[in-house]
């Protein structure tokens, strides 16, 4: 019979690769408790928005749009600018709006024409800080406001602007021009 102690050296090796194999499938196998939720697959809706573009594009009228969107985007929508279009006279980068109504006109026309009154709606502050009785403080809660709530939807709308009453409101009425 051979000797025992010849042979120990390979028994430990054999003992040791069983050892490990069994140790590898028990701490291998992790219960189902532990394992991370599945995530869900989340679609995120679209937000569209309709505009009306109008004057020298090929194809005036009602336009959908996706959300963000500028003004460049809109005028694509509708066919694309004319030959005759004075896209200078436009802010191609200008954000839009739902129920925007753009207007590109032709080369020559007369656009923007300032009637003095400030659009409470797309006015920045420091613009807004021009009516009579409004300062840089009340003209940033007006901003606030529209950028919290959405546009104005008529001038009383104002009145939901912490520091304006009816008074201040009688005052803005001529100096803003109707949402």
């Amino acid at each position: 019979m051979p000797d025992l102690s010849s042979r120990l050296p390979l028994i430990g090796v054999i003992g040791a690769i069983a050892i490990a194999v069994l140790g590898g499938i028990y701490f291998g196998r992790q219960p189902a408790a532990s394992l991370p939720p599945p995530v869900p697959n989340t679609v995120v809706a679209e937000q569209h928005l309709v505009v009306h573009v109008s004057g020298a594009v090929a194809s005036p009228g009602l336009v959908s749009l996706t959300e963000p969107t500028r003004v460049a985007d809109a005028v694509e929508a509708a066919g694309g600018a004319t030959t005759d279009a004075d896209l200078a006279a436009i802010n191609l980068a200008g954000p839009v709006q739902d129920g925007d109504h753009i207007v590109v006109p032709t080369i020559g026309e007369r656009v923007g024409v300032d009637d003095g009154l400030i659009d409470l709606n797309r006015s920045n502050a420091a613009r807004i800080a021009e009516l009579h009785g409004i300062g840089p403080v009340l003209a940033e809660r007006i901003v606030a406001h529209r950028d919290e709530h959405g546009p104005f939807a008529s001038i009383e709308d104002l009145l939901d602007v912490p520091g304006i009453g009816e008074a201040k409101l009688a005052l803005l009425r001529s100096g803003v021009s109707p949402p």
